[in-house]
């Protein structure tokens, strides 16, 4: 298979059509298995794909070392193709909690520090701030990243979940290459305001959740038992009835998958590629199985007949729940 690539914004670098996001490799979604989410990153550079996404407090750096492993015991061609897009930001304790984020430009430049460190590289392809700290200006900490920019730490900048007023300001004080969203058949906040912001300043997005944590993937069951450390077992989307009610989308998208052979989760990842260029998803893939599958959409074509059928089966604001627990939520800067 030959992946196709798109572009980061107009500033940004090529990569490839789907990226590899990694955070589940170590944490917030039971346990994973070292081995294999190494070789899972092997398998995903050989197959062409090139952007691996992480954040420096997935377990506390567990997995940028991780990436860093991958990426020392992978081929030097592979090596070479692939690129990192960081997020950082978030502060946490010894007992794994959260306690905020710190955008101040001096925290920036120690945050980039420890990142290249683990990854085992002299430079991060795209950095970005996990959420926007409310007790500094945006443009105090895209103008630390720029510096970093300007001293070859860093080659482009990014933004993630944020909404548009932050990132026009953001865009006003450095080149943004692209936002890091959460964007999924069930969830399409993005559509109203940001979107449009984005594709107005020629920034692309790269979408997170595009199976919404495997809620629309097709695997998941109603009885499945999650541990306390899984963040689904705290998402409103994920519990009693609001689970049920999504379910029952995922059995509407599963008609549609067959009648097209291909799995549930090529479709809700087809879905996501055919809403623009500009669109990057990320695949969470925790294996070679599953990661073979999310592959397989890019040979999925969707024709308008197909996407109106989708529409019809899943709405936009078809799913009941918010996407994170309460508290995460008012986190928030994004409007969706």
């Amino acid at each position: 298979m030959t992946i196709p690539t798109r572009t980061l914004g107009t500033t940004g670098p090529q990569v490839s059509a789907l990226g590899l996001g990694c955070m589940g490799m170590s944490a917030l979604y039971g346990e994973a298995d070292r081995a294999e989410s190494i070789a899972t990153i092997h398998a995903a550079l050989e197959a062409g794909v090139t952007l691996l996404d992480t954040g420096d407090f997935y377990a506390m750096g567990h997995n940028e070392l991780l990436i860093g492993e991958a990426l020392r015991t992978a081929p030097a061609a592979r090596r070479e193709q692939a690129l990192t897009s960081v997020k950082f930001g978030a502060l946490r304790d010894p007992a794994g909690g959260w306690s905020g984020y710190d955008g101040r430009p001096a925290a920036v430049k120690n945050f980039a520090a420890y990142s290249l460190q683990r990854l085992g590289v002299d430079h991060i392809d795209v950095y970005r701030i996990a959420r926007v700290d409310p007790g500094v200006p945006i443009e105090e900490t895209v103008g630390a990243i720029a510096e970093l920019v300007e001293q070859g730490y860093v080659r482009h900048i990014g933004l993630s979940e944020v909404g548009a007023d932050t990132i026009r300001r953001a865009a006003a004080t450095a080149p943004i290459a692209d936002v890091q969203l959460e964007y999924a058949l069930i969830t399409r906040g993005i559509e109203d305001r940001i979107l449009p912001v984005t594709r107005e300043l020629g920034i692309s997005v790269t979408a997170y959740g595009v199976l919404s944590r495997g809620l629309i993937s097709g695997h998941f069951t109603p009885d499945r038992q999650l541990g306390a450390t899984d963040f689904r077992a705290h998402s409103p989307r994920f519990q009693g009835e609001n689970l049920q009610h999504n379910l029952t989308l995922v059995e509407q998208l599963r008609k549609l998958a067959e009648q097209k052979g291909v799995s549930v989760a090529q479709l809700a990842i087809a879905w996501v590629l055919s809403r623009g260029e500009d669109i990057v998803p990320l695949v969470g893939a925790r294996t070679r199985e599953r990661l073979a599958e999310s592959l397989g959409a890019l040979d999925v074509v969707l024709d308008a007949a197909d996407l109106a059928a989708i529409e019809a089966a899943v709405p936009a604001d078809s799913a009941v729940g918010e996407r994170y627990p309460s508290a995460m939520m008012a986190h928030l800067d994004s409007e969706h």
